[in-house]
């Protein structure tokens, strides 16, 4: 199978091009712009992802003769195109908030300088990675601010496609949580992985408690044993007892987690298992992470709801032509007008405003220029992702995600308080634009 990524994308991004070429504009330099025009219904901030793995597939972006022969076969374009395909390689700049960024409405999450042909042409590969990646660390982002420092594991790679899986996993680690249950994820990009036995596992043996024994044998006493497949209680007390003081943890995956977690942990100290910990699972969002804080549980697995991105599937990013040159060599401005889809003209200078407190106050955007409201303290968002069609170092792989998860942290440590809440309401910063 080949590595291309050239064909993960819509036909008439190549008829685009090909009409350019015949009208002599393909070749004019032009800025293009991915932005959200809002944020999901209610959401106070996103969080940006997936740059890296869209650098990752900028490099692979290539059109092999397979492609071009699917190309011609299916007269998709003529032979002059199919020419200008074969030697295809992006050769522009490619600026932008760096990965694990959080973003606002209309902030100018990437900017893509480059002729009109080389900068249309990433435009549903580049939408289809973010808008994905972004929609899922947006939601694990609200997980982790609920789960009160116990980690979260993300466990949602058979609720989604194979790709989506890593994906997921990959922008699940940017948003903070601690682990994954996918082992291509944990090789592509260095994360921690996790996991011991499904429900499968206690039923293929004679009694739980054989099940339990073999577990141990296995994986060690330090393992998670999941109690639900029978009767809660008494699997507890088997886990105990097979196990001993040094059980790793005990996994609750249905009925009322709150109450449960409650008596399990009152059994199990009973039974002289203080430190063996629970872990609930069972299709977990922030609601219900939130709702369990008050129980002794030690950490969540979370699945269905991550990868779905928590009710809000797609971070709903655009990208648009936003200025051009004209026959002339002078840039022109270009927005579109449509009634609930306008755009800002313009290349954008972004800046956010930080308070003496180190909290952040606005999101400052200057079209054109920097904007005229940034200080010295205000901080730079945008930093070059691609030179003159070079990637820039440390941007992808397991390196682009532990920088990836750096940036979040601060810049969720730099957000109001509010950030931290499920309640609904506008961004918590507001977006400021100077034209």
């Amino acid at each position: 199978m080949s590595t291309s990524t050239s064909l993960m994308t819509d036909r008439y991004e190549l008829t685009m091009i090909e009409a350019a070429m015949a009208s002599g504009t393909a070749n004019r330099k032009s800025v293009f712009e991915v932005f959200a025009r809002r944020l999901p219904e209610g959401r106070r901030y996103g969080l940006l992802a997936g740059t890296g793995r869209f650098l990752e597939g900028l490099e692979n972006f290539r059109f092999t003769t397979e492609d071009l022969d699917y190309l011609s076969d299916n007269k998709v374009v003529g032979e002059a195109m199919l020419n200008w395909l074969a030697d295809f390689r992006f050769s522009g700049n490619i600026t932008g908030y760096a990965e694990g960024e959080i973003y606002f409405p209309n902030s100018p999450i990437m900017q893509v300088e480059a002729t009109f042909a080389e900068a249309v042409i990433l435009e549903t590969y580049l939408l289809s990675v973010l808008n994905y990646d972004t929609a899922v660390a947006s939601a694990a982002s609200r997980m982790i601010a609920v789960a009160g420092g116990r980690p979260c594991i993300e466990m949602g790679s058979r609720r989604a496609n194979e790709e989506s899986a890593i994906a997921a996993a990959r922008a699940a680690a940017i948003a903070g949580f601690a682990s994954t249950s996918n082992l291509e994820a944990g090789r592509r990009y260095g994360l921690t992985t996790a996991g011991t036995a499904a429900h499968s596992f206690t039923l293929l043996h004679d009694s739980e408690r054989e099940a339990f024994k073999a577990q141990i044998d296995s994986m060690g006493v330090d393992t998670t044993l999941l109690v639900d497949t029978y009767d809660v209680e008494q699997a507890v007390r088997t886990a105990v007892e097979v196990a001993g003081p040094q059980l790793g943890g005990v996994r609750l995956d249905s009925g009322d987690l709150l109450s449960q977690a409650v008596w399990v942990r009152e059994l199990l100290d009973d039974l002289g298992n203080p430190n063996t910990k629970i872990i609930v699972t069972s299709d977990l969002n922030e609601y219900a992470i939130a709702a369990l804080r008050s129980a002794p549980v030690d950490g969540y697995g979370v699945g269905t709801q991550l990868v779905t991105g928590s009710g809000a599937p797609t971070a709903s990013m655009v990208y648009k032509l936003v200025a051009r040159q004209g026959n002339d060599g002078q840039w022109v401005p270009v927005a579109k007008s449509a009634s609930g889809k306008k755009s800002v003209g313009g290349k954008k200078y972004a800046y956010r405003q930080i308070n003496e407190r180190g909290r952040a106050t606005a999101e400052l955007i200057g079209v054109n220029r920097v904007p005229s409201g940034a200080t010295d303290s205000d901080r730079p968002l945008q930093i070059p992702l691609v030179v003159n069609g070079e990637i820039q170092d440390g941007l992808t792989g397991a390196a682009g995600v532990e920088a990836a998860i750096e940036r979040r942290k601060a810049s969720i440590e730099e957000m109001p308080g509010r950030a931290r809440q499920l309640m609904r309401g506008e961004p918590v910063v507001p977006t400021l634009i100077e034209d």
